[in-house]
């Protein structure tokens, strides 16, 4: 057993390392613990847990749990508020780097809890106690956002806009980690409302190629937009997308096309309907 005093001292040595790692969640990127540091954090929740498993144990997890509501609430969330476009999705990848570091190093400290109390408890480990903080404060409340931000981007990129495609790969990946994490498909349910959006948008386009234009000139549309919408897969999405979205821009652009387009050239003569069976 530890006397109350001594208790107490282990416990402010101990804030004082949770503390330092809330610094790396504030952007501080110059924190770093030495090995004696990480041994004396370590030793305090060894210690504590020691002196009264019952009762310590919980304090602990209790604290650890904290911890990572104190950041996400001082830090994270604040982080958002004024973000648009890329601005939001640059911000969601920072936090989300910055917070595994933390919860890695709160992790370490912790490990006794996560060693001997967690597997004869009904709490799961504290990673994924990390996780599941994370998502459910933040990525589950701004998902829908996240996802129209997405979508816009692609949307402007199509018009001719210059926009950041390493902000979008780089928030499809923590898409598929949060899917990792907690089996909910956070990626395909994106991948899902983006194929039907470019469904929408080429149908549009369709039309209007349709009205104003030559069928060579229409031919010519459908080649270029096909390049352009496998290169844009292949830049920023991962790799199984890009199939489904060619299917969904040739189903507009040709399937549902075809026989308005041969209507359109038969006077011309032109063989179009050749140079549509090369895009099929």
């Amino acid at each position: 057993m530890l006397e109350p005093e001594e208790e107490r001292a282990i416990k402010m040595v101990l804030e004082d390392g949770i503390m330092k790692t809330k610094k790396i969640m504030e952007g501080n990127q110059e924190v770093n613990f030495t090995i004696e540091e990480y041994q004396r954090f370590h030793q305090c929740v060894f210690d504590l847990h020691s002196a009264s498993y019952r009762n310590n144990s919980h304090w602990l997890l209790e604290r650890f749990v904290k911890s990572l509501e104190e950041s996400i609430n001082s830090v994270v969330l604040p982080s958002f508020v004024d973000k648009r476009d890329a601005l939001l999705l640059r911000e969601l990848t920072l936090m989300w780097s910055n917070y595994k570091m933390m919860t890695k190093w709160l992790c370490k400290f912790f490990e006794s809890i996560d060693r001997h109390f967690v597997p004869n408890s009904c709490y799961c480990s504290l990673n994924d106690i990390s996780n599941n903080n994370f998502h459910d404060l933040v990525f589950k409340e701004f998902y829908v956002k996240f996802q129209d931000v997405a979508i816009s981007l692609i949307n402007q990129e199509r018009m001719g806009l210059h926009i950041d495609c390493s902000s979008l790969k780089n928030v499809f990946l923590v898409f598929m980690e949060m899917h990792k994490h907690t089996g909910i498909a956070y990626y395909e349910g994106f991948e899902s409302v983006m194929l039907e959006e470019t469904s929408n948008y080429y149908c549009q386009m369709a039309q209007q190629w349709l009205s104003h234009g030559s069928p060579a000139d229409y031919v010519q549309k459908v080649y270029r937009c096909l390049e352009q919408e496998a290169e844009r897969a292949d830049r920023y999405m991962p790799s199984g997308t890009q199939p489904k979205l060619l299917k969904v821009v040739k189903q507009q652009l040709v399937y549902e096309i075809l026989d308005k387009l041969v209507e359109k050239q038969r006077p011309e003569n032109c063989g179009l309907v050749t140079d549509f069976y090369q895009v099929w």
